[in-house]
């Protein structure tokens, strides 16, 4: 249960990450991060490893866009 969880969180925060990828609009990985923080500690949680590694693909994405941008672009 705690697996689907993390998916869920994992896709709330793959959906805000998209449109952060938009240039002047990757101020919202800032957002994205905790989310998929909380998705990564669910997924610790379960038996199951494909929520908790789909969130950190996530928050792998957020934090490359965060850096090829300067922290705020």
């Amino acid at each position: 249960m705690l697996n689907l969880a993390s998916i869920l969180v994992g896709l709330v925060a793959l959906v805000l990450a998209i449109p952060s990828t938009i240039p002047f609009l990757g101020w919202g990985n800032w957002l994205v991060l905790p989310i998929a923080v909380v998705g990564i500690g669910l997924g610790a949680l379960s038996s199951s490893n494909s929520g908790r590694n789909f969130c950190l693909i996530v928050f792998a994405i957020a934090v490359v866009r965060l850096m090829l941008g300067g922290g705020i672009i």
